[in-house]
């Protein structure tokens, strides 16, 4: 593995390479166990998209790591005002160990990794989330100590969480269910990997995707760039909400999960979010033990 760009482009074994990594930086971070793995290494942080979770976990993962983090919002770089992204990889090489992004093109970050020589790690593009989803099955491995045959179902938008947890949740062994309505399915290429599996599915009926799952999921209705949308998506998904008739439908002891941030009353119940809040943060505290163990795999000559 010599980036992170997509899911699509790791194997099982790397996947779960990672996620046993992740568990493993955990367990020293909580018991003071000092990890210095990438002690006078620098990660340069491109955002042009805003964040909350992916700045500051990326931040705060490589102070952890015994590193440096450079946060380069696109407006004080030349890439923001027309640099070819091909000589941003090739100048910022030369400065950096590694670089996260956050934007908007996955063909931005795809292009990076091919000029630069240094490794590249998808923060979030339109196309998908990896970091974010690393972190999920960190999380769901945590709650169910395995991944094979259980059932995983996400309501909402096809949207890049969807194309990531998709191709995520079928590279571990889980069963995967969506409900989304007809125009807002994933991604052609997430939906052409889907056909070697059988245990995938689309439906428009939340419902019955929920039924029986043991990991139910969602995310808001409009996405970062969406905003102007709003309006048409709130009567698209309306009924597309993991509320009490969901909960009903699924498992006694299922878990309910939320990349954040969430609108309350739209994707999700306020009343069943806040009896679910234990593993939605837990999720997103992942977000640095499953980022470490990415850059310590990328950016270490000895892992």
């Amino acid at each position: 593995m010599k980036h992170l760009l997509k899911l699509l482009d790791l194997s099982t074994d790397e996947i779960i390479d990672i996620l046993n990594l992740a568990d493993q930086l955990k367990y020293e971070q909580k018991h003071g166990i000092p990890h210095n793995i990438l002690k006078g290494m620098t990660l340069g942080m491109i955002f042009q998209k805003a964040s909350t979770r992916t700045r500051v976990s990326f931040e705060t993962g490589m102070y952890q790591l015994g590193g440096n983090a450079l946060f380069l919002s696109s407006k004080e770089l030349q890439i923001g005002r027309g640099e070819p992204v091909q000589d941003t990889a090739r100048v910022l090489s030369r400065y950096l160990n590694g670089i996260m992004i956050r934007t908007f093109e996955q063909e931005e970050v795809e292009n990076l990794a091919e000029y630069g020589k240094i490794p590249i790690i998808n923060g979030l593009t339109d196309f998908c989330h990896p970091c974010q989803v690393l972190a999920d099955l960190q999380t769901i491995r945590e709650y169910k100590n395995k991944f094979e045959g259980l059932k995983f179902c996400y309501i909402g938008d096809g949207n890049n969480m969807a194309n990531s947890l998709t191709v995520g949740c079928l590279k571990v062994g889980m069963n995967v269910t969506l409900a989304c309505p007809e125009n807002y399915y994933p991604d052609k290429k997430v939906l052409d990997f889907t056909r070697d599996y059988a245990n995938f599915k689309i439906v428009n009926n939340p419902v019955e995707a929920a039924a029986d799952a043991d990991v139910l999921y969602t995310d808001v209705w409009a996405s970062m760039g969406q905003e102007g949308e709003a309006e048409q998506r709130k009567i698209a998904f309306k009924g597309y909400q993991i509320n009490d008739e969901v909960m009903s439908s699924a498992k006694s002891d299922a878990i309910v999960m939320h990349c954040l941030p969430a609108h309350r009353e739209e994707e999700i119940t306020s009343k069943v979010f806040e009896q679910h809040a234990k593993e939605i943060f837990d999720e997103a505290e992942n977000r640095l033990h499953a980022q470490k163990a990415v850059m310590v795999r990328l950016m270490s000559p000895e892992h």
